[in-house]
């Protein structure tokens, strides 16, 4: 797997890589004395202790029974795989169709009391019509080039998810910008019943809705990458070829004061209706 850009993935890596080097010399073991043991190649070594290359469950365990610690192998597997899954890119999640990845993680928005939401391109999935989600799903059907287009039924499931809005125990702070609103990602009619949504979801009293307007002045924070906060726990960021999921307390801090800070760039209310009016003016 690519390293990520994240430092909090890499870090996650880095501290495995830290444990099997510990393991090696405890041991008493070269690097080249480990790697005929294991027999691989000790350049293979050196990639793992570098972080370079992931170790496989497989290298885990002929390591540790290498250096006679084999009692270790479990917690380094458990570990390793966590900062794999820090970094997971779309072709991977997307095997088992687009449908099913809108179930994938249940608790997640089960257990999110305060769900932050920046998004500099699109309406938030959390604020998705089916017609418009339809459109935004093809696309990526297309794009990753899904064995089967299930855009219509992923669709459905992402609005049946979105349901959770209208649950007791969570709030929303959502913040877009006001390129999102304009941007034809779906036929006319289905734009604007998306529009139109907006308009009702945001008067929800569970839900912030702000709008930077795209002649904000003075801006704190240029348009950023689209990121959802949930809670103070975990930041997960869309990329072209991968989601990441940011865990390290320091870089979510960075996150949650990009938001606080985009937040403030942000008009709401009676603002914000006039801002999405016009974008629906501007369809016809």
């Amino acid at each position: 797997m690519p390293i990520s850009p994240s430092s909090s993935a890499q870090a996650a890596r880095e501290v495995v890589a830290r444990r099997l080097r510990d393991l090696r010399k405890t041991a008493g073991l070269t690097v080249t004395e480990l790697a005929v043991r294991c027999n691989w190649h000790h350049a293979k070594t050196s990639r793992i202790e570098n972080a370079r290359t992931a170790p496989t469950v497989t290298d885990i365990r002929k390591w540790c029974t290498a250096c006679d610690a084999v009692d270790q192998a479990e917690s380094l597997i458990g570990q390793s795989l966590h900062a794999e899954s820090m970094y997971t890119e779309w072709r991977t999640q997307v095997r088992a169709g687009l449908k099913a990845l809108q179930g994938s993680e249940p608790r997640l928005f089960q257990d999110t009391e305060l769900f932050r939401v920046y998004s500099s391109t699109l309406v938030p999935g959390l604020l998705q019509t089916e017609g418009y989600a339809a459109g935004i799903l093809g696309i990526s059907a297309r794009f990753r080039d899904v064995p089967v287009d299930d855009s219509a039924e992923a669709a459905r499931a992402r609005v049946e998810r979105s349901r959770v809005i209208h649950e007791p125990g969570h709030r929303f702070v959502f913040v877009i910008e006001e390129d999102a609103l304009r941007h034809r990602v779906c036929g006319t009619d289905e734009m604007a019943a998306q529009l139109g949504y907006l308009l009702t979801a945001g008067a929800l009293p569970q839900v912030s809705l702000g709008i930077i307007p795209m002649s904000a002045p003075d801006r704190a924070q240029w348009p950023r990458e689209t990121f959802h906060v949930y809670d103070d726990r975990l930041v997960s960021v869309e990329l072209v070829s991968a989601r990441l999921k940011i865990a390290q307390p320091a870089e979510v801090t960075m996150y949650l004061r990009a938001f606080e800070q985009l937040r403030g760039d942000a008009v709401y209310g009676a603002k914000a209706r006039t801002l999405i009016v016009r974008a629906i003016d501007a369809l016809h």
